[in-house]
């Protein structure tokens, strides 16, 4: 299986908080919600269909926590998520978490990199982690996530908790996929490469035609 990351990030980075004013108010961030005014129809058909495609998901110990607690009060039978997020299996990365509410759950712990290296190597299709935004940092630094799939909402937030912090990893990433809703949405999909490469520009004459 591969590990996937669906991150909602502001224009300067912003991942906290993205879904309401009291969603992740940790290090005294008071901008939350800032996600919310651009989703449309387009982005929730989008979103459906990535998540159909998993067969387990990856949570932070914070994430985990808040959508146990929000997901299952959910019943609306025309929602397309909320089938697939209370019947999928839940891997839960915490070293204070001892059972999950949120069944099936499994908690991770210790050697997190090492029990997610033995689940990539299963058969299936994708481990999706979903916000969790410290986990993903050390996840990515391990070189253990595949693809990343980046909803970049039009706003500038100004402060808060970023995907990708100074000093983080430095990494290379192939476009795979990239499309706008009306709404101003900027979806994204990379593949991670490796290592980032580095040139020298010289003039046009270095671009390679297509």
């Amino acid at each position: 299986m591969k590990l996937t990351l669906t991150e909602f990030v502001s224009l300067d980075g912003v991942s906290q908080g993205p879904g309401s004013p009291d969603e992740d108010t940790s290090g005294g961030f008071t901008a939350g919600g800032w996600f919310v005014p651009h989703m449309d129809q387009d982005f929730i058909d989008h979103a459906a269909l990535w998540l159909r495609q998993s067969d387990a998901l990856l949570l932070g110990r914070r994430t985990y926590d808040a959508f146990a607690r929000d997901w299952p009060q959910i019943t609306d039978p025309e929602d397309p998520f909320t089938a697939l997020m209370n019947g999928l299996p839940k891997y839960v990365a915490s070293n204070t978490l001892s059972e999950g509410s949120w069944n099936p759950t499994t908690i991770l712990s210790g050697d997190i990199g090492a029990q997610l290296r033995e689940l990539k190597s299963r058969q299936g299709r994708e481990i999706q982690i979903h916000g969790s935004t410290t986990l993903a940092q050390s996840l990515f630094a391990a070189g253990l996530i595949d693809e990343l799939r980046l909803v970049i909402a039009p706003v500038v937030v100004g402060s808060g908790r970023r995907l990708f912090p100074d000093s983080g990893t430095p990494a290379g990433l192939r476009l795979i996929s990239s499309t706008t809703t009306p709404g101003g949405l900027a979806l994204h999909t990379y593949q991670v490469t490796g290592s980032p490469g580095h040139a020298t520009y010289t003039g046009v004459g270095d671009i390679p035609s297509h």
